[in-house]
């Protein structure tokens, strides 16, 4: 059996700028979910949706300044959506769902890292529960609204390399590490889209996870600048000086690639990077997917702990469409 985890050869790169991605494509009457749509990655998303043509509904913990910040882009429309509570996320799928309008693509742009331990929820770790519970959540409650042969696409991160899922201790009760959490999340999303896409693919909708790429954005406002400039990210006045980070736009093309590229009909469940499904992991080389983000036993074991966690599972009713 051929090992679609592999890379494509889709003419893009780490370089594409998300209108180069978009370039030729006609999204006039379809519509888009971007959750954090109106920061980072995500309102490089949404300007570019926009601007092909798609209506795009951001879901923003502060609506009011989301507004601000998107109101020169037409086609947007904002709702409340705190990824860390669930009865803000169940209030956004509701308000989906009454609204009677179809959704072709749904991007799981937000997320936080690298916080200080926060506990929220049933006294979950914020990282675990914002970047992956809050999406799981969000994605079996607008299920209902979803449209046959849209893609749903969870942004994840090569700092799933970090941490697979830690089944003993998800929560992080003992021995808290601000990335060993993060890696954790990232990886719960990788996992996330590659059972969503085996449940999903019979209606036509396939799911996709990616790496964007490093790029300097309000994602790290939990780090100092000496972090960063330890890492080597940033010289001392706050300037990049990594050659390999990427601008927004840059970093924004993959995710817009996996949501709407031809070159990706009858294909779901897989990692991509730079614009390419990504490569298989290999110890000392930059970049890839590591085997504990694209097992489908863990994929599905994630799967029952979340829907546990939620109390929401759109694929256990009856009939799910």
């Amino acid at each position: 059996m051929n090992d679609k985890q592999a890379p494509i050869g889709s003419g893009f790169g780490a370089r594409t700028t998300a209108d180069e991605v978009l370039a030729g494509l006609d999204l006039s009457g379809k519509r888009a979910i971007v959750t954090g749509g109106h920061s980072g990655l995500g309102l490089e998303t949404t300007r570019a949706l926009a601007g092909a043509g798609a209506t795009v509904i951001i879901g923003a913990r502060n609506p009011e300044a989301a507004r601000d910040i998107v109101a020169g882009i037409g086609g947007v429309q904002v709702e409340r959506l705190d990824l860390s509570s669930l009865d803000s996320v169940r209030r956004f799928a509701d308000g989906i769902v009454a609204a009677g309008r179809s959704i072709d693509i749904l991007i799981n742009s937000a997320g936080i890292m690298a916080c200080p331990q926060t506990r929220v929820g049933d006294g979950w770790e914020a990282q675990f529960a914002t970047n992956h519970l809050g999406h799981f959540a969000l994605v079996n409650g607008v299920w209902p609204a979803i449209s046959p042969n849209a893609r749903i696409v969870s942004v994840s991160s090569g700092g799933h390399q970090i941490s697979g899922i830690r089944w003993n201790d998800v929560q992080f009760e003992t021995g808290y590490d601000k990335w060993q959490a993060y890696g954790q999340s990232k990886t719960a999303n990788a996992l996330f889209a590659l059972h969503l896409d085996r449940l999903a693919q019979g209606a036509g909708i396939r799911a996709f996870s990616l790496h964007p790429g490093k790029i300097l954005t309000p994602l790290q406002r939990h780090l100092s600048r000496e972090e960063m400039v330890r890492a080597g990210w940033i010289d001392t006045d706050g300037n990049p000086i990594d050659p390999t980070f990427k601008t927004p736009s840059q970093g924004a093309a993959s995710q817009l690639w996996a949501a709407t590229s031809p070159q990706l009909d009858g294909m779901g469940g897989l990692y991509c990077e730079d614009c390419d499904v990504a490569d298989r992991a290999i110890d000392g080389k930059p970049g890839g997917v590591s085997d504990h983000a694209t097992n489908p036993e863990h994929g599905e074991r994630l799967w029952a702990l979340s829907a546990k966690l939620t109390g929401i599972d759109a694929f256990a009713a009856p009939s799910m469409r």
